[in-house]
């Protein structure tokens, strides 16, 4: 059985979890709660929310418009899902166009073949997990409507828009289907960002999706399976994490769309170009989010893991 789904790094790709190794998280020693939330957040931007009553718990530079790189995917996600009775199961081919994408543009790839068949379903964990952009391709040009693969994608990216206004994002704006954006016009506010990760969640197949941290999936019509791991290095190291997105860029930065559950209560976390180490910085909010102090330990990366 040929395997796939392991490739070289990129610039926008996607980091293994499923490895043993373990590195610590360092925090510096200014971790006592601040009275007016936490301290020494490093990131550009960042948000907290308690998702339950979708009430403000913090944030910083909360509406100042900031380019979003692979986080981009959650509203791609968000947005296939939103389709009126959308088949899960319905079966994509991919397209030799979407591999030449990912080799033009060096981005993250879930390392998709040609000619293989999976399930929409198989697709969200491609796009979620090794953050593919050969898989945002693949869902953008099913679920956009047009004569030609440009139409449908630039139709998938109005209904991306489109959902964003619904869900009152009012400073966000996509021109990308995977956060790869060439005029600069893909950008989002932590606010903003916060409350598209809260409808997430709502979503028993994307919640399910986000917290795995590790997948192999079988291609329908060829024998081949596909090996994915989840960027998202607070999966199994930060009590009760349960996603969501992370996502880095030349413009960007570090990016990190996160969330944690314990107990009834769910906290979502926004981080937005953050220069130093994103991780620390989550950990921070979360803990002052639960009143909590964590030791954390991130699982290291294996060298063959792309990284976003």
């Amino acid at each position: 059985m040929e395997r796939s789904g392991r490739r070289t790094a990129r610039r926008w790709g996607v980091a293994a979890v499923a490895s043993t190794a373990a590195v610590a998280v360092a925090l510096p020693a200014a971790t006592a709660e601040a009275a007016s939330g936490p301290s020494g957040i490093a990131a550009k931007g960042a948000f907290l929310l308690d998702s339950g009553p979708n009430r403000t718990l913090w944030g910083k530079d909360a509406d100042t418009k900031r380019q979003m790189a692979s986080t981009t995917k959650i509203m791609t996600a968000v947005t296939v899902l939103g389709v009126k009775n959308v088949d899960l199961n319905k079966k994509i081919t991919v397209k030799q166009s979407y591999r030449d994408y990912v080799a033009r543009t060096g981005a993250s790839t879930a390392d998709l073949r040609t000619g293989d068949q999976l399930t929409v379903r198989q697709m969200l964990y491609a796009l979620m997990l090794p953050s593919g952009c050969d898989a945002a391709y693949a869902l953008a040009d099913t679920f956009g409507s047009g004569s030609t693969e440009a139409a449908r994608t630039k139709s998938f990216i109005a209904k991306m828009n489109k959902k964003a206004a619904d869900l009152g994002m009012k400073n966000t704006r996509y021109d990308s289907f995977d956060g790869i954006s060439r005029a600069g016009n893909n950008y989002t506010t932590p606010r903003d960002t916060a409350q598209l990760a809260r409808k997430a969640l709502t979503s028993r197949t994307l919640s399910t999706v986000v917290r795995t941290t590790t997948t192999k999936q079988k291609a329908a019509n060829v024998n081949r399976t596909y090996y994915w791991d989840n960027t998202n290095k607070l999966l199994g190291s930060y009590q009760g994490a349960i996603g969501i997105k992370t996502g880095t860029g030349t413009a960007a930065g570090p990016c990190l769309v996160f969330a944690a559950q314990r107990g009834k209560r769910t906290v979502v976390g926004v981080i937005l170009n953050d220069p130093t180490n994103r991780y620390p910085d989550a950990v921070r909010m979360l803990d002052w989010s639960f009143k909590s102090k964590s030791k954390v330990t991130l699982r290291q990366l294996p060298p063959s893991a792309q990284k976003d």
